[in-house]
């Protein structure tokens, strides 16, 4: 019963470190990589699809993305959905070759990019502790039910404890090393 709980917890709380693995991706440090533009939404026939599902991103020198289109009909689709992107990227097309060149930037955008880096790992902290708090609750509930001891009740709950803090450190762990590279000129 406790085991399962902490497995579920475990779960849970590695879902919130991974979500702001892949938060952090979306943001531009100056470098050209993929995952910088694949989540956005292009206009493929009246749906929704992501640009990774419609064309092929490539990186072609240090600050330059190249995205090639499965489909000649999707170069101006692409082209606005990387417009309408608050990335600040400015495409240029050549034939059905889309470049994005990378521009350079500045301090004050880098420290904009730490501070939504900051707003982020907060967010994530809050969410791991959210899950303990669940958790927690299960636990006192299972302990009102007579189905565990007050001794495991305690044991169980400074496992979760521990989990937190780990998954916690990890956040941060995160949060340093992209804040160290967003700052890098």
């Amino acid at each position: 019963m406790l085991d399962d709980i902490k497995k579920d917890a475990q779960v849970r709380m590695a879902k919130c470190v991974q979500t702001f693995q892949a938060d952090m991706k979306k943001l531009r440090t100056g470098r050209a990589h993929p995952s910088l533009i694949e989540h956005l939404k292009v206009d493929y026939y009246g749906n929704e699809t992501p640009l990774q599902q419609v064309a092929n991103i490539a990186v072609e020198d240090g600050r330059t993305l190249v995205v090639s289109p499965w489909e000649k009909s999707m170069v101006q689709p692409i082209e606005k959905a990387i417009y309408k992107s608050d990335l600040g990227l400015t495409p240029m097309t050549a034939g059905t070759i889309i470049r994005i060149p990378m521009p350079p930037l500045t301090e004050e955008r880098r420290r904009d990019i730490t501070k939504i880096l900051r707003q982020d790992a907060e967010g994530a902290r809050v969410a791991v502790r959210n899950v303990r708090r669940d958790v927690m609750s299960d636990i006192k509930d299972l302990l009102k039910e007579k189905m565990i001891s007050q001794d495991e009740e305690r044991k169980a709950e400074g496992d979760i404890q521990k989990l937190t803090d780990k998954h916690v450190a990890d956040i941060e762990q995160l949060l340093t090393a992209k804040e160290k590279e967003v700052m890098q000129v």
